[in-house]
């Protein structure tokens, strides 16, 4: 191959060829891969949201919820905050773009839900988990653990038992993880904490391995 380009291309255009081909090989990519891209669009979001989860709960029609499952703009994150209009700036702040919601089971429970937003930056992927844990736990109780056992590094894990506002119908298992620009939330109401636990982290495993890295 090096002959080939020597004879077609000349010593200056082959040092330039060489050159950065040793260093794509340095950066650890190899000719011909490609990192897979990060979603443009909550459209593109969507298709790598998991289908289905391990405890075999039937999955819930995005109209059913009010508001409805699915696709997320800034507009509507916001509007679950009871001052709409601030938490529209701290989203822009954070780099807000767009995220998609899927639920299985019941709102009374059993229930599993997944959450992922995308970002602009990191940061604001890792600040947007941050706040999410911090409100939740003041919301329900619960025990708030951040970089717990088990878990990749960045994720904050909220414990709420059964009999607890969040809990009422089965212990409620919540975990919130930056990944890239993306975040990740999975929560898991179950009849026990194993099942919530179990629950959580084999679908948060699952949909972490359908995101870019």
């Amino acid at each position: 191959m090096i002959a080939r380009l020597s004879h077609r291309m000349g010593e200056a255009a082959l040092a330039a060829v060489l050159t950065a081909l040793v260093a794509l090989l340095a950066s650890g990519c190899r000719p011909g891969s490609h990192p897979d891209p990060v979603p443009g669009s909550a459209a593109q979001l969507g298709p790598l949201i998991v289908t289905d989860v391990p405890s075999g709960l039937a999955r819930l029609p995005d109209t059913a919820l009010d508001p409805p499952a699915g696709a997320k703009r800034l507009e509507d994150v916001a509007a679950y905050s009871t001052d709409a209009a601030a938490q529209r700036t701290v989203l822009r702040n954070d780099g807000y773009r767009f995220g998609w919601e899927r639920f299985w089971g019941q709102q009374s429970g059993p229930m599993t839900g997944v959450f992922v937003d995308e970002f602009t930056g990191a940061d604001g992927a890792a600040g947007y988990s941050a706040d999410l844990a911090a409100n939740q736990q003041r919301r329900y109780g619960g025990t708030l653990r951040v970089d717990p056992p088990g878990l990749p590094e960045g994720c904050r894990l909220l414990t709420v038992a059964a009999g607890s506002a969040a809990g009422r119908h089965g212990a409620a298992w919540f975990v919130w993880c930056p990944h890239g620009v993306l975040s990740v939330s999975v929560v898991g109401v179950a009849g026990t904490a194993e099942a919530a636990d179990r629950e959580m982290r084999a679908v948060l495993a699952s949909q972490l391995a359908r995101l870019p890295d």
